[in-house]
């Protein structure tokens, strides 16, 4: 028997509006100058897969309405709320005074390798990633609990910023 893709209208997706109102994740993304309006597209539309509950866009990230980044998004910028700030070190403190534990997507001294984090059931978190040459500014690093940081096996140091919310996210959502 052949397989057949399921078309768009089979896919029983909900609403925007019913996004906003479906029951909160615990989780929230923090982008720190990100420069890219794909990247940051990319990130809403990877956000809305996950059922994330909000984006905050820091310092230089671009912010909606921008037609670079709605066509990456894909209209994602319409059910995930989002909120700019400029100075992400102190939304840090502001996420982790509403009882957010706050990691740093980042490589550091003492980071915690992605496979073998387990999440607590009932935690709220906010991921921090950071700018796609820069990384997460240290003084954002140290206002956070702790970092993760993404196994690798290249030869490269990094992955883009947008793949990286997609494992993050992924590999988070499997222990929830």
């Amino acid at each position: 028997m052949k397989d057949r893709k399921l078309l768009n209208i089979e896919l029983g997706r909900i609403s925007p509006e019913e996004y906003r109102r479906r029951e909160a994740s615990g989780i929230v993304l923090v982008l720190d100058n990100v420069r890219s309006a794909h990247n940051t597209g990319s990130a809403f539309r990877t956000a809305d897969a996950f059922g994330i509950d909000r984006i905050y866009l820091g310092g230089i990230t671009p912010v909606p309405p921008s037609p670079e980044l709605r066509k990456v998004a894909l209209g994602a910028e319409e059910s995930v709320p989002f909120e700019h700030c400029a100075d992400v070190s102190s939304l840090i403190r502001r996420l982790k005074a509403e009882g957010y534990t706050a990691v740093a997507v980042e490589q550091t001294v003492n980071s915690v390798k992605l496979d073998s984090f387990k999440p607590e059931s009932g935690a709220r978190y906010a991921l921090v990633f950071g700018n796609e040459v820069e990384g997460v500014q240290q003084e954002v690093v140290d206002e956070c609990d702790f970092s993760l940081e993404i196994p690798q096996k290249g030869t490269k140091h990094s992955l883009n910023v947008s793949v990286s919310v997609g494992v993050v996210l992924w590999e988070i959502s499997k222990g929830l």
